[in-house]
């Protein structure tokens, strides 16, 4: 059993065993009991009705958060020509095409999300092992392939996050950090929450969001009334 520290242990006992808590209490609750020295970041996690292993109830897509992660994300734009000084110009971190691809195939792993021009992924799939467990592969279901570079790369730097529904039904995301405030937490989450459920599968069938709950880098779960969270 994994022991847990006194500082988890208190938090723990100010959150009700299975109680659904109104999402601003429970976000309020979240940010009471955090105990940790640094800046501990919100995490939401859905379950929903659906069944991954059917690509017809495939939950996935993105969200630029209103208030962002409150991190700095160093992004990566493969492209090449023009679109090379688009992509720095909007704020991208570094943009190149086979230099960067060689720097990565050496190691080279300096950055957080990744962006590319449809023309670049023939080369870019090569990375595919090395970018795929890390959740770095461009996608043009998430936006991140796309010759609207300049939109791509702002989005990401103002903190769009991606998700993507796991084998048992639940997508985990961040939505923020305990510094953020209840309201800013709020208006993260409800973007969030709001685009999942605009991508509610039409195979989907019975309640969707079956159950929601919050938790920060070191402390408890919070459980949220479904209900409630649709209401904001």
């Amino acid at each position: 059993m994994t022991n847990r520290g006194k500082a988890f242990i208190e938090a723990r006992e100010k959150v009700e065993p299975g109680k659904r808590y109104l999402i601003r209490e429970a976000i309020e609750l979240l940010i009471g009991a955090t105990r940790a020295k640094f800046d501990e970041t919100v995490e939401i996690a859905l379950r929903l009705g659906v069944n991954p292993q059917h690509a017809d109830q495939m939950v996935r897509g993105s969200v630029v958060l209103p208030n962002g992660l409150g991190k700095t994300v160093r992004v990566l734009a493969f492209v090449k020509g023009d679109k090379e000084r688009e992509a720095l110009d909007a704020g991208a971190d570094f943009a190149g095409a086979d230099d960067l691809i060689e720097k990565i195939k050496g190691g080279w792993m300096d950055f957080d999300r990744v962006v590319a021009t449809p023309d670049m992924m023939g080369s870019v799939g090569k990375l595919g092992k090395i970018l795929g467990p890390r959740g770095l592969m461009p996608n043009p279901k998430v936006g991140t392939v796309t010759f609207e570079v300049a939109k791509a790369v702002a989005e990401l730097k103002a903190g769009k996050v991606e998700f993507r529904v796991e084998k048992a039904g639940i997508v985990h995301t961040p939505v923020g950090k305990v510094s953020f405030g209840a309201d800013k937490l709020l208006e993260n989450i409800a973007a969030v929450v709001e685009t999942i459920i605009k991508l509610k599968p039409a195979a989907s069938k019975g309640t969707y969001l079956r159950s929601i709950s919050l938790s920060s880098t070191m402390g408890p779960g919070v459980k949220v009334d479904p209900l409630d969270v649709r209401n904001i």
